[in-house]
């Protein structure tokens, strides 16, 4: 892996990342295909609406269709068609969100399938193999995500349970691809420094931000990523997980994030929730039901170039695969835009304004948090 710095803009940062599968140019989000595909969406038509680079996740993989099969592929590019980089969760947030399932200990995760029940053990250990025989550009490191709320004390704990998974997922990684550490730590500012620094004297190509959008306040959870995120290393890419809403990822990257994925763009999608260069557009509503207009006349994606926002009503309201298909080409080209025009801002020094402008489109714009510059008029 090679992370080149092109610029730096207050702590908003555009880079290029090169890995195994090709080239990502950051800021990037990245949609989620949890079990090796994204829900209706062919990789071909991820390439056309500007993917980079996809995520994928262990713990589910290991379940279905299990490491052996994806291994007869040489990993899970082969596996599910798909050429260009894949990064991979570990496996630390089916901990937090199966938690009622699971038991932890020092040795690692100890549940219950959710598909047969059978019992199995998820170690540091083993997340590193079965990241390996994926062949994911990027691997994440095991770590239990700390949940909101939690007491100072309880976070702490966590935290140190994490650094000590992350010394061992170090250890046992037998792959020439990268590996990323999992800043953890809850919202206090103290802990994620002190986790920080244990990932850095450990050593590993990238860094990501945990732990956050477990049910925080908001502005907790940007103040966090503002005090924590500028302290990462400057020479290695900087990843949020599960991150987030479109002015999520405006003001993410403003604070120094080059990295973040999220499953809201599909998920949202499939409910009917689209998101377009004036707001949110629920297409659900009745109002909608005999309309010509494209989705968003500003948007270039395959849906809305095709198809109005009457068609996509009716598919939605006949249940129809099809909608949801198209709902989630239109999202995640959205959320890919985004991007791409986040990077051109700071390729021309103008991210403030530009961020502005997105804003002030937005119908149900929210208020840019620490951001004192007027709306244009």
């Amino acid at each position: 892996m090679q992370f080149e710095l092109l610029a730096q803009r207050g702590e908003a940062r555009l880079g290029r990342l090169t890995l195994a599968h090709g080239v990502v140019e950051t800021p990037i989000f990245m949609p989620c295909g949890t079990y090796g595909s994204v829900k209706g969406v062919s990789p071909d038509q991820l390439r056309s609406a500007g993917v980079q680079i996809l995520l994928g996740n262990t713990f589910h993989l290991m379940l279905r269709p299990g490491v052996e099969a994806i291994e007869k592929f040489n990993g899970l590019h082969q596996f599910m068609g798909w050429d260009r980089p894949i990064l991979t969760d570990s496996g630390g947030f089916q901990v937090f969100s199966l938690a009622d399932m699971n038991k932890i200990n020092e040795e690692g995760v100890a549940f219950r399938s959710p598909i047969n029940g059978d019992k199995i053990l998820l170690t540091p250990e083993r997340a590193m193999a079965i990241q390996t025989a994926l062949n994911s550009d990027i691997a994440m490191i095991f770590d239990e995500c700390t949940p909101y709320p939690i007491s100072k004390a309880g976070a702490e704990t966590s935290m140190q349970l994490s650094l000590r998974w992350a010394e061992r997922s170090r250890a046992a990684f037998n792959s020439d691809n990268a590996l990323f550490g999992i800043v953890q730590g809850g919202i206090h500012p103290d802990l994620r420094e002190a986790s920080l620094e244990g990932l850095r004297k450990i050593g590993f190509e990238g860094y990501a931000i945990g732990g956050l959008s477990v049910g925080e306040p908001k502005p907790a959870m940007l103040e966090t990523i503002r005090k924590i995120a500028p302290k990462m290393p400057t020479q290695s890419p900087r990843y949020l997980m599960g991150v987030g809403t479109p002015s999520d990822l405006i003001e993410s990257v403003r604070r120094g994030v080059d990295m973040m994925d999220c499953v809201m763009p599909t998920r949202n999608a499939r409910n009917g929730h689209l998101f377009t260069s004036s707001g949110v557009i629920r297409i659900r509503n009745a109002e909608h039901r005999a309309s010509d207009m494209a989705l968003d006349a500003r948007c270039s994606c395959y849906t809305c170039q095709n198809f109005s926002r009457g068609y996509l009503h009716h598919l939605d309201k006949c249940g129809e695969i099809l909608g949801a298909s198209l709902n989630s080409i239109h999202n995640i080209a959205y959320y890919l835009e985004l991007m791409r025009q986040a990077r051109g801002a700071l390729a021309e020094d103008q991210y403030d304004a530009w961020a502005l402008t997105v804003y002030a489109g937005w119908s149900e714009a929210p208020p840019p948090l620490e951001f004192d510059l007027e709306l244009p008029q």
